[in-house]
């Protein structure tokens, strides 16, 4: 054999001991078992470093032996794959800038494109080669780099229609008008702030000393959150929905930290669109990544992201985290669903004082009323009867009425012997008040978001168009503002925004140090004010109520606030002076004070 065919033959069998290695690893769960997650991975990423050092070394060998450049972006696909993997896992920012290297190398490089044939293998692998590069993208933010995928990723789906007419290409036509409807919703306020917590942004000077010396009698650590939303035509591309991809990065440290940049890098220099690769060979600068990330984050916590579970399995993820989680530590639950089986209807809309009023109302009018008044709260000996935690539910399933879709309060009271933070996001949120006071161990922090939004201009109330209102105010108050009350990003410059932006930001301040300084704050709340994720939350909850307090009539509060309990101080309620006028300024600000019922003080 000659020396060319011994090297194919090695590379070969190479591509072959790492392809099954990686099969292993990809259908592992994204949660429990980490020790022995990190040592397949391990095993795999050596075994795909050992392939691609043996191609860089043995390029002109492998070339002359027949080997084509979709072989090579194959590879570095498959690499980018498992670190995306990887990064879902861990919540490790390096993974998915490393998956976004190898990606951007693989389309810049063009190893695809010279492809152009009648290999409808090879036109499949490079279809997922683009919607999975779109995904790492759309988690990092890369704006330029999304519109350049959506272009080309749109094209390439008709090119393949267009010449293998015996194929049927319908569900990736499906996948563009996915990513397509995502973008149009995420981008309506881009280039405003990132969604992860930059320092630069969500730290304030002025409160930094009083949170530095805040200590409770207990304090615990953010290290595990999961998360999932499940409604009926909502927003989402590949297996990641509006609220959860908003949640997941608002519970992550900006990978840029001290590196940030208010000012968007260029298109060209963002997407490397610019520089022809074509001639290059399979050198890709891992280190790169050193420029991308400042390494003096702390890590962020590890998020289980699951996509529309079933209960038994939600409960399942629940169960093994809780079991992992370790000593002095709280878990972060978020679930974003409907809780009411069968289409939500929405045919009966009215704008009256900016609230929303819909066929619907008089179902979640009875739901409230049976909670508040025909079921008391305690019974015999001050106790909760079991049936109050069953009557009402979330529901996690498709269409019918199916009881084992239904996610009840008691089915959480379990996983109460350690320390939670429940984030619950439905228009039957206010069911889950029964957990308060009945918890087997450790008193959970909740927060419920109202059972209806709000909006000025009543198209904009269905969540299934535009995500969730409660998320996008805990994730993104400032954009949720506006969108609440009609403005769009071209109805202000850039300048306005930053400007509204820092009256949040002097507001937040404020607001940190009365919490610090408070006597009066729970328990529950102080173990977990020194995170700066789950105090971002606190604060923002404090925002929320209050906008919405001040934005919709009093006699309907009810439906239209949001709930937390243990309660916070009554120095940061809706009713307070020092709450009350960061609305104002912000309303005054933008222009739409008129919107809100704001006294003249």
């Amino acid at each position: 054999m000659s020396q060319n065919g011994v090297v194919s033959q090695t590379f070969r069998a190479l591509v072959e001991s790492a392809d099954r290695k990686f099969a292993r690893v990809r259908d592992l769960p994204l949660y429990g078992n980490r020790s022995q997650n990190q040592h397949y991975f391990h095993k795999v990423f050596k075994a795909y470093m050992r392939l691609w050092k043996y191609q860089q070394e043995n390029r002109t060998k492998l070339v002359e032996s027949g080997l084509n450049r979709w072989e090579i972006g194959e590879i570095a696909s498959r690499i980018g794959q498992l670190y995306f993997n990887q990064y879902m896992r861990t919540s490790e920012a390096r993974f998915i800038v490393e998956a976004y290297v190898f990606y951007e190398a693989i389309l810049s490089r063009k190893y695809f494109e010279g492809a152009k044939v009648r290999d409808l293998g090879v036109r499949f692998k490079e279809l997922r080669f683009y919607a999975r590069f779109l995904l790492v993208s759309l988690i990092l933010n890369r704006t330029e780099m999304v519109k350049l995928l959506v272009d080309q990723f749109r094209d390439l789906v008709e090119d393949c229609k267009a010449n293998f007419r015996e194929t049927n290409f319908k569900e990736w036509k499906l996948v563009v008008q996915e990513i397509v409807r995502f973008t149009k919703v995420d981008t309506a306020f881009t280039n405003i702030r990132p969604l992860r917590y930059c320092a630069m942004l969500d730290s304030h000077p002025a409160s930094i000393p009083y949170v530095s010396r805040f200590h409770a009698k207990k304090v615990l650590k953010f290290k595990d959150a999961i998360l999932t939303s499940y409604h009926r035509n909502e927003v989402k591309f590949a297996e990641l929905t509006l609220d959860t991809y908003r949640m997941l990065q608002c519970l992550e440290w900006e990978p840029s930290g001290s590196f940030y940049q208010k000012r968007p890098v260029l298109p060209n220099d963002r997407s490397g669109a610019s520089i022809d690769h074509s001639g290059a060979s399979g050198v890709i600068d891992i280190n790169f990544v050193a420029d991308m990330t400042d390494p003096t984050l702390p890590p962020n916590p590890r998020k289980a992201v699951l996509y529309r579970p079933s209960v038994t399995h939600l409960l399942a993820v629940i169960a093994t985290i809780c079991e992992e989680l370790p000593p002095e530590s709280i878990m972060l639950i978020y679930l974003s669903a409907s809780g009411r089986a069968g289409p939500s209807s929405v045919s009966q809309v009215e704008n009256s004082g900016g609230s929303r009023r819909s066929s619907n109302s008089k179902i979640i009018s009875r739901i409230s009323h049976k909670q508040n008044s025909s079921t008391p709260e305690f019974h015999v000996n001050g106790k909760k009867e079991s049936s109050d935690y069953y009557e009402n539910y979330l529901w996690l399933g498709p269409r019918g009425h199916s009881g084992s879709n239904n996610l009840y309060p008691g089915d959480i009271l379990p996983f109460t012997r350690r320390p939670l933070f429940l984030i619950i996001d439905s228009d039957n949120s206010h069911a889950f008040k029964v957990l308060h006071g009945a918890e087997r161990g450790e008193t959970a922090a909740l927060l419920l978001s109202p059972l209806r939004p709000a909006f000025k201009d009543p198209s904009s109330a269905e969540t299934t168009q535009y995500g969730s209102q409660f998320t996008f105010f805990l994730t993104a108050p400032l954009q949720a503002f506006c969108q609440m009350v009609g403005l769009s990003s071209s109805d202000h410059d850039a300048d306005a925004y930053n400007d509204a932006e820092t009256i949040l930001s002097t507001s937040f301040s404020e607001w940190e140090v009365i919490l610090c300084t408070s006597t009066s704050l729970d328990l529950v709340w102080a173990q977990v004010l020194s995170n700066p994720f789950l105090r971002r939350l606190i604060l923002r909850f404090i925002l929320c109520r209050c906008v919405l307090c001040l934005f919709c009539p009093p006699e309907d509060s009810e439906h239209y606030l949001p709930v937390c309990l243990p309660q916070l101080p009554n120095s940061v309620s809706p009713k307070s002076e020092v709450v009350q006028s960061c609305v104002r300024r912000l309303a005054d600000h933008l222009g739409v004070a008129n919107c809100f019922h704001l006294s003249d003080t």
